[in-house]
């Protein structure tokens, strides 16, 4: 929109940036979820762009798409070294790891971390 000032020159309008207090956004979000709602249409009605929404009803919490998959605490106890005595070959360098059902896994220190992710994550999603 153009609009024409004192000294007669076009200006383009300026529009405000809304500001929103987090109860507002709440009851807008709330709508959003309702049975039947539909965004482009709770978005029309609080003259809102929908991307806008869908970064409140992250910010809520609300989006199950948005929903990260929270991986447990596992316990983790350090155990005495168990190698023989004398043993030169002993767990000097490594690492066990003992899983819940009772897999283990030997990592030895010139694992790479990524690898060692990557393993990690996959046991997690059994």
């Amino acid at each position: 929109m153009i609009s024409v000032g004192k000294d007669g020159e076009l200006a383009p309008i300026r529009r405000k940036r809304r500001s929103w207090n987090r109860d507002d956004k709440r009851r807008i979000v709330d709508e959003s979820r309702e049975e039947g709602a539909s965004i482009a249409e709770v978005t029309r009605r609080h003259a809102l762009n929908a991307n806008q929404l869908f970064t409140w009803r992250r910010e809520f919490n609300l989006d199950p798409a948005a929903r990260k998959t929270i991986t447990p605490i596992l316990p983790v106890t350090i155990a005495p070294d168990t190698a023989a005595e004398g043993s030169t070959s002993g767990s000097r360098g490594q690492m066990e790891i003992v899983l819940s059902e009772g897999d283990r896994i030997l990592v030895w220190a010139d694992v790479e971390t990524a690898a060692l992710s990557r393993v990690l994550k996959a046991l997690s999603r059994r």
